[in-house]
């Protein structure tokens, strides 16, 4: 019993991680099961029910092995780790993805793997069949292109292309997005279902899609080659070509594929065919690659046959789930629209609203500026109304001035008319005087040296009478009364003293004719300076008659005082004026 007690204890459990391509989980296993159960437990977990495509995958040394089913887990070469790691991947793949993949898991689950190999370079894809892909991818991810949410740069922590592409063109990330963004913008309206079928569809396409390579030689001394296993059958590449084979044996004609330590056959169905043989040093990789071909003929015949119950089941409820889907996604898209159309309503209705309320406020102003105008023209035409009756009561002014100036016009015409009359007066007048004027200073030279005649004869006479004084009556002077008188007609003279006697008659008159020529040269100044006055009203009254009519010359310009005979006229008047010194007076 104590030896027994001293034995250690076999755990029962054992954990496990199982990475899928969007998920990990970690299970707690028995000791005793084997791949299947373990196998069966994920696939129950993920709901995925073709689990014929999977299985799962372990890293064994420097190469990968693939869980056996119908062995033990802790019996096969799996890792010693706690937990033990496995990778939940497709093993297998389809011939058309769009006919065998039943379940969207199933479907989800190859388009992210896929997706990883092509971003790996796994699976060689051009530039423009991957700018395609990635659009597709960015349609299940984002679904509908909005421009109003998707601004550019909302890919740039998104893996969309190979290295190799990137590195192919000398492009910035902006202007891969811009091309990948114009490919998105027609994806509108497909679901990330559609979106990832499409990516498979175009997928399945390449060269490289569900191809398994291994290094493999024709006989041991030739140059090595590379062996490819898909759902088509097995093919032979070039080590530098993975995309032409240069010869391939599709499923269904091969007869046999035999296996002997490291040396594989294959045998046509075609008996005339030569039978291919090929070599491969690696044990666990000849061990894959039987694994492989087996699985891949098991499924292609599987192609070729009536659908199990099972499938036939999945495929129907797949169909329906489909159908609901559509009709869900119909509703949906018809609610959305119904939502897009209300929402547009209610924003078309927001915006007439806020179109009448600006309206009607514009309205109100409107009336605001209306009432203000009305005030404004009322009070207008009060004022023009009393601006009217100013305007009518200056009309009747202005008639009144109108025909007092037609009389004053009429007045000043019969006075210019009186005026020229008196001018032409004057004029004669003026003629007259000088004509008179000559006369008389011609008469007063002539009486002037009548005069200085008269006054030397004069001067002469009286120093004759003082000699002749002297010589006859010297005595006279001591006598103290005079001499008798004697009677002028008894008593003769001598013929000078006569002459004195005339002398003093003539000096007495020539005083008288002085005083005379004096008087006369009085009268004419008086008489010139009254005609001088008059010339100097009459000027006035010239002066004042001009500025009425060059006042009047706005109203009545029929009357022009600037006509040619009124100017000759007035430079008549000046020149005689002129020649009468009156303007040196003025």
């Amino acid at each position: 019993m104590s030896i027994l007690g001293l034995k250690k204890k076999q755990p029962k459990t054992f954990k496990v991680k199982v990475i899928t391509m969007d998920a990990e989980m970690e299970f707690s296993c028995e000791v005793k099961w084997k791949g299947k159960d373990l196998f069966d437990l994920v696939c129950r977990t993920i709901g995925l029910r073709e689990t014929w495509f999977f299985g799962l995958r372990y890293i064994v040394k420097d190469t990968y092995a693939w869980l056996k089913p119908d062995k033990r887990v802790l019996d096969q070469e799996v890792p010693k780790d706690s937990p033990i790691t496995f990778h939940f991947l497709a093993k297998f793949f389809p011939e058309k993805v769009e006919d065998e993949l039943v379940q969207e898991i199933t479907q989800h689950l190859f388009f992210l793997q896929v997706k990883k190999q092509i971003l790996d370079e796994e699976i060689f894809c051009s530039p423009e069949a991957s700018v395609l892909l990635a659009s597709y991818a960015v349609q299940a991810k984002y679904g509908d292109y909005d421009p109003n949410f998707h601004k550019p740069g909302f890919l740039a922590q998104d893996e969309l292309l190979p290295k190799r592409v990137l590195m192919q063109y000398q492009m910035t990330a902006d202007m891969w997005e811009e091309k990948i963004t114009a490919w998105y913008a027609e994806h509108r309206n497909i679901t990330r279902d559609e979106a990832e079928m499409e990516y498979l569809k175009i997928a399945q396409d390449l060269e490289m899609y569900g191809v398994s390579y291994f290094s493999i030689t024709q006989n041991k001394r030739d140059t090595e080659l590379l062996l490819g296993v898909d759902a088509q059958g097995l093919h032979i590449y070039n080590p530098n070509n993975k995309l032409s084979p240069n010869k391939s044996f599709p499923w269904s004609g091969i007869r046999n594929i035999s296996y002997s330590e490291k040396e594989f056959t294959i045998k046509p169905l075609d008996k005339k065919m030569e039978v291919f043989k090929f070599y491969s040093s690696q044990l666990r990789v000849n061990k894959l690659i039987l694994q492989l071909c087996i699985g891949n003929h098991d499924l292609f015949m599987r192609r070729r046959k009536v659908d199990s119950i099972e499938v036939q089941q999945m495929k129907a409820q797949a169909k329906e789930e489909k159908a609901r889907k559509k009709v869900e996604r119909q509703i949906l898209a018809r609610e959305k629209q119904m939502r897009e159309d209300a929402e547009r309503a209610k924003e078309e209705m927001e915006r007439r609203l806020f179109q009448l309320q600006d309206e009607a406020r514009m309205a109100n102003e409107a009336l605001l500026r209306s009432e203000e105008t009305a005030d404004l023209l009322a009070e207008k035409a009060q004022i023009a109304e009393e601006e009217a009756k100013l305007l009518a009561h200056k009309a009747a002014e202005a008639e009144q001035d109108r025909q007092r100036l037609e009389v004053t016009a009429l007045k000043t015409k019969e006075e210019k008319r009186l005026m020229e009359q008196k001018m032409r007066e004057a004029e004669h007048m003026a003629v007259k005087l000088v004509e008179q004027s000559e006369r008389r200073l011609k008469e007063a030279d002539h009486l002037k040296q009548d005069l200085n005649e008269a006054k030397d004869a004069e001067r002469r006479a009286k120093q004759k009478l003082v000699e002749i004084t002297k010589t006859t009556y010297p005595l006279l002077a001591p006598y103290s009364s005079p001499p008798p008188p004697t009677g002028p007609e008894n008593v003769d003279l001598p013929a000078d003293m006569s002459s004195s006697m005339r002398l003093d008659f003539k000096d007495s008159d020539m005083k008288r004719l002085s005083m005379e020529i004096e008087r006369e040269r009085l009268e004419y100044m008086e008489k010139s300076k009254h005609l001088q006055d008059q010339l100097k009203e009459l000027k006035s009254e010239i002066e004042s008659l001009k500025l009425e009519e060059q006042q009047q010359a706005g109203i009545y310009s029929h009357r022009n005082y600037t006509d040619p005979q009124y100017i000759s006229h007035s430079n008549r008047n000046s020149a005689y004026m002129a020649q009468m010194g009156f303007y040196e007076e003025v």
